[in-house]
């Protein structure tokens, strides 16, 4: 089997294709919780902190040089990370509530009684139903005209009869 066809194959099956399909949305859903956290739910926490915006919050470790031309600074930037936190916790809630959503979809599948067989019929319908099916055959004309007398049944040949059995014959005596 070639490579080509065989990642054909692979790529054809249905579980490969569902999960590309979940990685494109998951990446979409990550756009929308990264725009969430960072203009819907870090300008108020940052309000009430006193205007602090926690992306900008970092640890210098060595601060940057204005002497010269490249970037020394090292920070540790741990507002990037809480605003990271804060979306993992913001896509595990949805996550969880999706779960939580399917979960209770199937017990309350799981719960319904599957639909009952209709009762069997009665002795008054199956007579019913027959006497129905059988005006629904066409009719089959089988009576000869009336003018017409219906020929003889032909009698059966008789049985050959049978050789009347003959008598034994009486025992000889035996001659003087």
């Amino acid at each position: 089997m070639s490579i080509v066809k065989e990642f054909r194959e692979f790529i054809a099956r249905g579980n490969v294709i569902d999960l590309a399909v979940g990685v494109i949305i998951g990446a979409a859903f990550n756009g929308i919780v990264k725009s969430l956290v960072d203009q819907v739910i870090m300008p108020p926490i940052g309000l009430l902190t006193g205007g602090l915006d926690f992306s900008k919050l970092e640890w210098v470790l060595r601060p940057e040089d204005p002497a010269t031309e490249a970037v020394e600074k090292v920070a540790i930037q741990y507002g990037a990370f809480i605003n990271t936190l804060i979306q993992f916790f913001i896509v595990a809630a949805v996550v969880f509530l999706l779960v939580k959503l399917v979960n209770q979809i199937r017990r309350a599948d799981a719960a319904d009684p599957a639909p009952e067989a209709p009762p069997a019929p009665t002795p008054e319908e199956k007579l019913l139903t027959e006497i129905r099916d059988l005006l629904a055959k066409p009719a089959v004309v089988a009576a000869a005209p009336a003018a017409e007398k219906p020929a003889p049944a032909a009698k059966a040949p008789a049985a050959p009869k049978a050789a009347p059995a003959k008598k034994p014959a009486a025992p000889r005596k035996p001659k003087a």
